[in-house]
């Protein structure tokens, strides 16, 4: 029973300012992409598919130039990461165990924490488990609400979040680990009626609670984990800390 990753690389990242997919923006001199698959092959997960979109051709250059095989698939309409799985599902279909959903624009995403969610999500037998981490400024990313024993019990987006629920500080990395057959029974029952019209992969873990499946989150140990470039200046702020810290792809 193997375990696979599917890596959402299809966004244009139109304020990068850049010709090429968002992912293939470098940090250290390598792809945003290339960091999470390189944390994925050191955490021995060699089956890869990635989502494209943008310029799909210069993901497919990218894939060629790997020493191993990576699928992909392409989501020619941007509707949202549940939308950008649901690309996937003959990839999720030919798989029986568990399966980590990731960024592609989310480099310090890192072999321990994939390793360590993993164990968390199979030790305790969770149909998903979300990789969270905690922040000293929250805003903007989806809060991890837990009850009072500990337990996921939603994730929450800021313009949905109460006052209470925005001091929480523990929040959504964009990385999910699902057991792959219990995600198909519920990604065609996420809906689009938001404002965006989009299909949002979050909406995966509220329908396997609703369903009365166990959910759970492993905090990463670095909030480094949640951290991604949407803009030059943000990713100029990635490559000053891979350099600080000494990060390597």
């Amino acid at each position: 029973m193997g375990n696979c990753a599917i890596i959402l690389a299809g966004g244009e990242g139109k304020r990068m300012k850049s010709d090429k997919p968002k992912t293939l923006s470098e940090v250290l001199g390598k792809p945003m992409l290339m960091w999470v698959i390189s944390a994925l092959r050191k955490a021995g997960i060699e089956d890869i598919c990635i989502v494209k979109g943008f310029k799909k051709e210069c993901i497919d250059e990218f894939i060629a130039s790997l020493d191993c095989p990576v699928e992909s698939v392409y989501q020619a309409e941007r509707l949202g990461t549940g939308h950008a799985v649901m690309m996937a599902k003959d990839f999720l279909k030919s798989h029986d165990g568990n399966v980590v959903i990731l960024n592609g624009d989310a480099p310090f995403m890192t072999s321990d924490t994939i390793m360590k969610s993993l164990k968390q999500h199979t030790d305790s037998g969770c149909a998903a488990t979300v990789i969270s981490a905690r922040v000293d400024d929250p805003t903007g990313y989806g809060r991890i609400v837990r009850d009072e024993l500990g337990n996921l019990k939603a994730i929450v987006e800021q313009k949905d979040a109460d006052d209470e629920t925005l001091k929480i500080n523990e929040v959504n990395s964009g990385g999910f680990w699902f057991d792959c057959q219990l995600l198909l029974t519920v990604l065609d029952r996420i809906k689009s009626d938001n404002n965006a019209k989009e299909y949002y992969l979050p909406d995966a873990i509220k329908l396997l609670l609703s369903d009365g499946r166990a959910v759970g989150a492993y905090t990463a140990e670095c909030s480094d984990t949640v951290l991604g470039a949407n803009d030059p200046s943000q990713l100029e702020e990635l490559n000053e800390i891979a350099r600080k810290k000494g990060y390597s792809c």
